[in-house]
């Protein structure tokens, strides 16, 4: 299940993932597509809809908080990843983009509650996503 605020980059990574090409749209409602769910970016963002999340975290195995390296403005409360009862790891976004600040948006994720592993990708160069895609193939686990 991916999490992050609005514009995080949360269903371009998907798409990237699933070797999708289609055209990235806002995500309005939980969607369960190729064995990943893509939820809205105000699920995260508005405390009422923490319920929809945690209901939808049963049916995950990992919970992928996203943060946008571009965007570091705090969207997520301290300790969110502790509302979840699966696996959480963190993913930094857009890291390709002009004004990334990579380790700022690892902070982010520390900050929420996010411990390691934090990858770091960009759905547009597709740095990192073959690191990223092997650790979900493996079930979660991570080989440095």
């Amino acid at each position: 299940m991916f999490v992050g605020a609005v514009g995080a980059g949360k269903t371009s990574l998907i798409h990237v993932l699933q070797n999708d090409c289609q055209k990235v749209q806002k995500t309005q409602s939980i969607i369960f597509t190729d064995g990943a769910i893509d939820t809205p970016g105000e699920y995260a963002q508005i405390p009422r809809f923490y319920s929809a999340l945690l209901i939808t975290a049963v049916e995950s195995s990992i919970v992928v908080i996203v943060q946008d390296a571009t965007d570091l403005k705090t969207t997520l409360p301290p300790g969110f990843a502790g509302i979840f009862t699966r696996k959480v790891v963190g993913v930094v976004t857009k890291i390709d983009a002009l004004g990334a600040e990579r380790e700022k948006a690892r902070n982010r994720l520390f900050q929420v509650g996010v411990k390691d592993p934090i990858f770091f990708v960009s759905a547009h160069t597709r740095e990192g996503i073959d690191v990223f895609m092997d650790y979900l193939m493996k079930g979660g686990v991570h080989n440095e």
